[in-house]
């Protein structure tokens, strides 16, 4: 087993294109290839976090965020993120950051929140722009089941609760082959008439390379004719944040004592109580303060979230109570999510969870 191995199934459940522009995730340390012997699953990657991977014989951390955040220009050991990373090198280890991937994630960082509080009818609750994308392509008529049925296995033609869905259109494709060309219909130098299928199909952009691989091994033409486009469709499986609803409305204090139990929050830093049920509840894992108006639209009762400033409270507006249950506490979950997923994945390799408490914030 590989590292490469162990990442490809990690970004079949949070492909890296939808992590946010601003985050570095992927493989910070260590190379690909190395052979695996032990994965330790983490939400920050410390010293001592790589001390207990040295312990229990991994080589390979798997952390929620990355201990590389911004750019490096020396490694002296001059503060946590250079030595963590000194030691991770010296001992061969490699550091595999996954953050706002799977943030963006359905099944990633939202919906261990939503799982954790029982939530029904879960929805993004703001979906990914740009994270469409359109194929259109020409292909002999009798070859149009072939090629289609190809791109279905790429993944291509999934729309919400829908796959193998596509448009297709008949016409007459026309094309003349110079000296150097070799066409495997027509003949070269003459212009050549083609009954064709016009072929539409839409997929999700990380699914892009093997979209195309499909459509060139299946394709019969030398030279296949296709464009691609970027839609502004949003996909609504993909996104930050989630809403979902609860089987019986609640009344306010419960659900906030509800919240801390299950969160073991030391304390919830809350905006003023509406004397409403709680019925609808948006949620977002770590800093949510730019989502709080979208939580409003969405008809949201209640907004949990994480790192609210003093100001931020203000935005409530009485139309929702916000709900700051803390950073670290509202991820907490989020690696026995992956140690789960990799265990179902390699059953018979050695996944661990970490020990280590990585919460910088303590209370009194």
């Amino acid at each position: 087993m590989q590292i490469k191995d162990i990442i490809q199934k990690i970004e079949e459940l949070a492909p890296l294109p939808y992590a946010e522009g601003f985050d570095n995730v992927g493989l910070l340390t260590g190379y690909p290839e190395e052979e695996v012997r032990g994965v330790l699953v983490t939400l920050d990657t410390l010293e001592a976090v790589v001390e207990e991977a040295i312990e229990k014989n991994c080589n390979l951390i798997v952390s929620f965020h990355p201990i590389i955040f911004s750019g490096l220009k020396k490694l002296t050991g001059s503060n946590y993120v250079e030595r963590t990373i000194l030691k991770a090198i010296r001992h061969n280890i490699a550091i595999y950051a996954i953050h706002t991937a799977l943030d963006n994630s359905f099944r990633g960082v939202n919906d261990m929140i939503c799982e954790q509080l029982n939530l029904k009818n879960r929805k993004i609750l703001i979906p990914q722009q740009e994270s469409i994308k359109k194929l259109i392509t020409y292909v002999p008529k009798n070859e149009a089941a072939r090629v289609r049925e190809a791109l279905f296995a790429a993944g291509a033609g999934s729309i919400g609760n829908y796959d193998h869905c596509s448009f297709n259109l008949e016409g007459l494709g026309s094309f003349r082959g110079n000296e150097d060309s070799n066409p495997t219909i027509g003949e070269k130098g003459n212009t050549h008439f083609e009954s064709e299928t016009q072929l539409n199909i839409t997929f999700a952009k990380h699914l892009e390379s093997r979209v195309l691989k499909a459509l060139f091994e299946s394709h019969s033409y030398e030279e296949v004719a296709y464009e691609i486009t970027t839609l502004e469709n949003v996909n609504q499986h993909i996104g930050i944040g989630m809403t979902g609803e609860l089987d019986q409305e609640m009344e306010e204090k419960a659900f906030l004592g509800f919240v801390k139990e299950i969160f073991h929050t030391g304390c919830i830093r809350h905006s003023e109580l509406l004397d409403k049920p709680i019925k609808k509840v948006a949620v977002l894992g770590g800093s949510g303060s730019f989502a709080i108006e979208k939580a409003i639209r969405a008809g949201a009762d209640i907004y949990i979230t994480a790192d609210l400033k003093y100001h931020d409270f203000y935005k409530a507006e009485q139309k929702l109570v916000l709900a700051d249950i803390g950073h670290f506490e509202s991820e907490q979950f989020t690696k026995s999510l992956l140690v789960s997923y990799l265990k179902k994945n390699f059953a018979n390799f050695a996944i661990v969870l970490s020990n280590t408490d990585t919460n910088p914030i303590k209370y009194f």
